[in-house]
């Protein structure tokens, strides 16, 4: 679809000067015009049925408050479905959304950036039978841009405004403008797929797409991370154990109270207040709060609460440890003092892998994930041949056109590695 035979409402803006490139049209409003918001049981079924009743992919897309509210759930989900129109629903009031699910049982599902709406949308029990990435698809067609509103200007020849994407979409009731937007976000899945699809197919690319689409779609859920509190930015200027400790009693003291509160973490105070009265270790009210760094919403109303966490840190004997063993490999700027030969197979394959990335328009990083590549080239097979290095690959998650595309060169790499150049 162009924007000239686009039934949408588009509006041009004037050049700025004489001679500057023409604006492009800004896609404005919905051609149904905005939805109203379905936010009861009887609602939500009219909506199945409708959904149910239409055509083609559904686009799928979903608004959350990352923050503003504690955790990642969604707080608006839109689709739209050929023949059924777009629907915009608040899950807040609702919880279960599986009537939508089964409405759309056996239907393509057209998300854009697919990774991050997926977890908010299983909470509500939703999930694709079969999906399509308009973000992950730009990547491998080679797009130059891949956020939604360059890739709609690239393909569609016309502009998506975002004004909103880092609005507090708890907010109820929910501002027009917001609806506008958040329906046009749904609006024009289905043609960007089309086009996608065409310069997929143009490149022999499309079943590349089609296989990182359904490994996305079959991933296992990601375990529970152990020690989270790890996480803390600006955690690694620490060296001292029970600072560490301090770390860990505010961080789950933090997230407790964000939970119980419904508001997001960092909203209480910061990553770098929490690191700033780790470092200082004060003993009494007046001490924390005159701590350089430490500041946040909550920094002063529930200093003693803080403070009572420092306390904690400064008397416990369950000392965290400094640094937690990883089977990860280490750095690579470590690799040449620490495994020669190590260094040489990394150095000398990655700039073969970049080439084939060339040859076939796509990031190198989509080609192979960089952390399958480190691990294979610190660990290799004991035998080192073709069918090795496949299922090591393999083994690691690595999808078969990778491998297709990776495994020969890899292994070639390995065998016969170029001299190790030291860089200065």
């Amino acid at each position: 679809m162009t924007a000239q035979t686009s039934g949408n409402a588009l509006s041009e803006s004037p050049a700025d000067e004489p001679g500057a490139a023409v604006p492009l049209p800004v896609l404005e409003t919905p051609r149904d015009g905005v939805p109203l918001v379905i936010d009861t049981q009887s609602g939500l079924e009219r909506a199945a049925r409708a959904l149910a009743a239409g055509t083609g992919p559904a686009g799928v897309d979903a608004e959350r408050a990352s923050g503003f509210r504690y955790g990642q759930r969604a707080f608006l989900v839109q689709i739209r479905r050929e023949g059924a129109g777009t629907w915009l629903i608040d899950p807040e009031p609702l919880r279960d959304l599986s009537i939508i699910n089964e409405a759309l049982s056996g239907v393509e599902w057209i998300l854009h950036a697919a990774t991050q709406d997926l977890p908010c949308l299983s909470e509500l029990g939703m999930w694709p039978d079969k999906l399509f990435d308009t973000e992950l698809a730009a990547r491998l067609a080679g797009l130059p841009r891949v956020g939604l509103a360059a890739v709609i200007e690239h393909l569609l020849g016309f502009s998506l405004a975002k004004e909103h994407s880092a609005a507090d979409w708890s907010t109820r009731p929910l501002p027009e403008p917001w609806l506008r937007y958040a329906a046009l976000d749904v609006e024009v899945l289905a043609e960007l797929r089309e086009e996608l699809v065409k310069l997929l197919e143009a490149d022999g690319k499309l079943a590349f797409a089609e296989e990182e689409f359904e490994a996305i779609r079959t991933a296992d859920p990601a375990p529970p991370r152990t020690d989270p509190w790890r996480r803390t930015s600006g955690m690694h200027q620490l060296r001292d154990r029970r600072q560490l400790a301090a770390v860990r009693e505010l961080w789950t003291e933090r997230e407790q109270l964000a939970e119980r509160r419904d508001t997001a973490p960092g909203r209480l105070i910061p990553d770098s207040a929490i690191v700033a009265a780790a470092r200082a270790m004060p003993h009494t009210v007046p001490q924390l709060l005159g701590t350089p760094g430490f500041h946040g919403r909550a920094a002063q109303r529930e200093a003693p609460r803080w403070l009572r966490c420092i306390a904690a840190a400064r008397d416990t004997k369950d000392l965290p440890a400094l640094h937690v063993p990883t089977h990860a490999p280490p750095p690579p700027r470590v690799w040449a003092r620490n495994d020669p030969a190590a260094a040489a197979r990394l150095q000398t394959a990655k700039p073969r892998l970049a080439a084939v990335a060339e040859r076939l328009n796509l990031p190198v990083e989509n080609l192979l994930t960089p952390d399958h590549l480190r691990r294979v080239a610190w660990r290799p097979p004991s035998e080192i041949n073709l069918d090795t290095i496949s299922a090591a690959l393999r083994d690691l998650g690595a999808r078969e056109w990778q491998i297709d595309q990776t495994a020969a060169v890899l292994t070639v790499a390995f065998l016969d590695p170029d001299p190790l150049v030291e860089k200065e």
